[in-house]
């Protein structure tokens, strides 16, 4: 067997433990009263990417099962500017909506994922290929020689361990995500469909993201 495959495995098994440990070294909390009341905002720095990220916790999930939670990936333009080629501030408010409403969960906030992980510069740049040339997500960033998806959510596993859910209903419609928190040690027990509206501005890139990314968003029918 290849040694490097050796060491990659060694690695990666070293990870998954660290992981499973659930153990951050910089983590503060504050209560935070936000337009749907209180959570409890749980920041801290990933021993790992470097990144900081935040978990708005509501009610009392330690030793739940079930917990209704939102692994979200930071989006500026969406999130804070409320853009309309994506669906992510959209479904930023729909989580913390259907959190609130049922009164125990998490939404993990994590940085360092603009653009599925590309930045900020490199994102801006791929929508110029999509407004120009007609390029989707996925296009637009291999034109540029940029992979179509870096993100680890190894984060939002070790937060979530360090919240001390038992297990969680995934509000998301990306298998992977359910993949990669699973293979982080966090038991899924469900999926949540978070569909938005479908408009104009944004039809191309959720038929990207169902047919090239493999997203579940079956209120596109025909469209795109």
């Amino acid at each position: 067997m290849d040694l490097l495959t050796v060491r990659e495995r060694g690695r990666e098994g070293q990870l998954m433990q660290d992981t499973r440990n659930g153990e951050l070294a910089e983590v503060a909390e504050s209560d935070l009263v936000t337009r749907r009341g209180p959570f409890r905002a749980v920041a801290f720095r990933d021993p790992y990417d470097g990144n900081e990220h935040l978990a708005l916790v509501r009610g009392e999930p330690r030793g739940q099962k079930d917990v209704l939670v939102r692994v979200h990936s930071e989006c500026l333009t969406g999130d804070v500017f409320g853009a309309l080629r994506c669906e992510c501030g959209a479904q930023l408010r729909s989580a913390i909506d259907a959190i609130a409403d049922e009164g125990c969960g998490v939404l993990v906030y994590l940085r360092g994922h603009e653009g599925r992980g590309i930045g900020l510069v490199a994102k801006v740049r791929t929508h110029v290929l999509q407004d120009e040339q007609g390029l989707d997500t996925v296009d637009s960033a291999t034109a540029l020689g940029l992979p179509v998806d870096v993100r680890d959510f190894g984060a939002a596993a070790r937060v979530l361990h360090h919240i001390g859910v038992a297990s969680v209903r995934l509000l998301s419609n990306n298998a992977d995500k359910v993949l990669a928190l699973t293979e982080h040690g966090i038991t899924v027990s469900g999926r949540v469909p978070l569909l938005e509206p479908v408009n104009e501005h944004n039809v191309r890139y959720l038929t990207a993201k169902r047919d090239r990314l493999g997203h579940d968003l079956p209120h596109l029918g025909s469209l795109g």
